[in-house]
């Protein structure tokens, strides 16, 4: 064999050689970022509770929900009750707590959203945290953020005014809510104990099941 012969099939082995290994560390580098996403880029919810009430039905609510979601869910309950009630003049220079509320929304994939009724609505903290995070126009935080909406009363009529009247407002938000199951939640007083966790299995059960539901419904809208 010819010296020249020789020296071109080492160089096709040298470039044999470099390829596999190339082959080799992409695929090894695509599988570390499957597996840090897999660690790092657990879904972000957000609780929100109309109720401000200490050890309110609403929260319970909440929480049998959130136990439905998967293990490895990041979970914030949002504070709305100390928010300074919207005024567009605080637009050009916000108070402090609505700076944090704002950045505390836009930080979460999807919200988890339960609510009382009062006088057929829903409660001024609500309503208000929505506009403080839709504000200033065309800065809205909401936007995009899949949502579930529950809502509950110690009547028979399960707060489903408010229920309909936040999903509006959620509509104009521009939130993708989810439509099943419907999750109006009557008689709360006989369903959960003094603190407001819901002891009735039943509601425990349906409640967690939303929760797995709405887990499979905001992945469909989170990258």
């Amino acid at each position: 064999m010819a010296i020249e012969q020789v020296i071109l099939k080492i160089d096709r082995l040298k470039w044999l050689h470099f390829f596999n290994n190339l082959i080799y560390l992409l695929l090894v580098s695509e599988t570390k970022k499957l597996v840090l996403k897999g660690l790092f880029d657990m879904t972000k919810y957000g609780v929100i509770v109309g109720s401000i009430r200490k050890n309110s039905y609403s929260k319970g609510v909440a929480e049998a929900i959130v136990a439905g979601l998967p293990d490895d869910a990041e979970v914030t309950y949002l504070n709305i009750a100390k928010l300074p009630l919207y005024n567009q003049d605080y637009d050009a220079d916000s108070p402090v707590e609505y700076t944090e509320f704002r950045q505390a929304v836009a930080a979460q994939d999807a919200f988890i959203f339960v609510t009382p009724e009062h006088n057929r609505s829903i409660p001024a903290a609500l309503k208000n945290a929505l506009d403080v995070a839709s504000r200033p126009w065309g800065q809205s935080v909401w936007g995009g953020k899949p949502a579930l909406v529950a809502s509950q009363s110690i009547s028979g009529i399960s707060g489903v005014l408010a229920h309909h009247v936040l999903r509006q407002s959620l509509v104009f938000l521009d939130m993708p809510t989810m439509q099943q199951p419907e999750l109006y939640i009557g008689n709360t007083d006989k369903l959960a104990d003094e603190n407001g966790h819901i002891t009735n299995e039943g509601t425990q059960s349906f409640l967690a099941g939303a929760g797995k539901q709405f887990s499979e419904f905001a992945a469909k809208f989170i990258g």
